[in-house]
């Protein structure tokens, strides 16, 4: 009630000084007819008032604003992947034994199409994914993960993840794995039924992550050409991936539009 009591006060106060000029226009004028014209026209006009604020201006403006949210929880799940992400998908696709049938698919270029995106997520949803626990290296993806379990706690207190569930559950998933491995002292005294219960979080995280992976990387192709072309130079799926941006066809570099040779060509003359 305290918290409401000065709108309350004002909107009585407004209320209070509008009668009294009408009272003033009444005494001055002593027309009741004209000030009821008026007035029934003004409130017939807070109906429509009220739609173009409520329904339109404020639309508009949520849109925007979410908009805003969205660019923002881009650049979260961009550092995810940069610290995390990236790394995380190489060491788990290393564990598939069966990640040849796709592992082509995935090989993203810039030709891509929304086509082809849309049919790579629908092959993504029937791939049986699998984890072979021999070639797990526990122990290291235990200190990787610990390393960087401060950046997660993080990303996980970031309000703007309300937006994003899909990235919210892997957080969760890898977080979980995190836990799950930091809470192991010896991996070399565990039961076998210990080492499945390990592979299946490994695997919920790394379902989740192809995922999420696939579409940063469509939306990088439709926002931002310059990330898309190193997200395409890091891809964790291609085994002859290089960082390093190398000539195309002897005459211009692969880097995202910008011709360096001719660049530095222009330098030499």
């Amino acid at each position: 009630m305290k918290r409401f009591g000065w709108q309350v006060f004002l909107g009585l106060f407004l209320v209070v000084l509008s009668i009294i000029f009408y009272l003033l226009h009444y005494a001055i004028f002593r027309d009741p007819h004209h000030i009821f014209i008026y007035m029934i026209g003004d409130i017939a006009f807070v109906f429509i008032e009220v739609l173009m604020v409520t329904l339109i201006i404020h639309r508009l403006l949520s849109v925007r604003e979410k908009r805003s949210r969205l660019e923002k929880l881009t650049m979260v799940i961009g550092a995810f992947f940069s610290e995390v992400g990236t790394r995380l998908l190489a060491v788990f696709s290393d564990f598939d034994p069966t990640l040849d049938d796709i592992r082509r698919e995935l090989i993203v270029t810039n030709n891509w199409s929304e086509k082809e995106f849309s049919k790579i997520s629908k092959r993504l949803k029937n791939y049986n994914y699998g984890i072979e626990t021999q070639k797990v290296n526990f122990k290291d993806l235990r200190s990787f993960l610990k390393e960087k379990n401060d950046f997660l706690l993080r990303l996980l207190e970031n309000p703007n993840l309300l937006e994003h569930e899909a990235f919210t559950d892997l957080l969760r998933a890898v977080f979980h794995l995190t836990e799950e491995l930091i809470a192991r002292k010896d991996f070399g005294k565990l039961p076998i039924s210990d080492f499945d219960h390990l592979t299946g979080d490994i695997k919920r995280a790394y379902i989740l992550l192809v995922h999420q992976w696939l579409d940063y990387m469509k939306y990088l192709r439709n926002n931002y050409p310059y990330l898309f072309s190193l997200a395409m130079r890091t891809n964790p799926f291609d085994q002859e991936v290089s960082p390093v941006v190398k000539q195309n066809r002897g005459s211009h570099l692969h880097t995202g539009g910008i011709n360096l040779a001719g660049i530095e060509k222009g330098k030499d003359e």
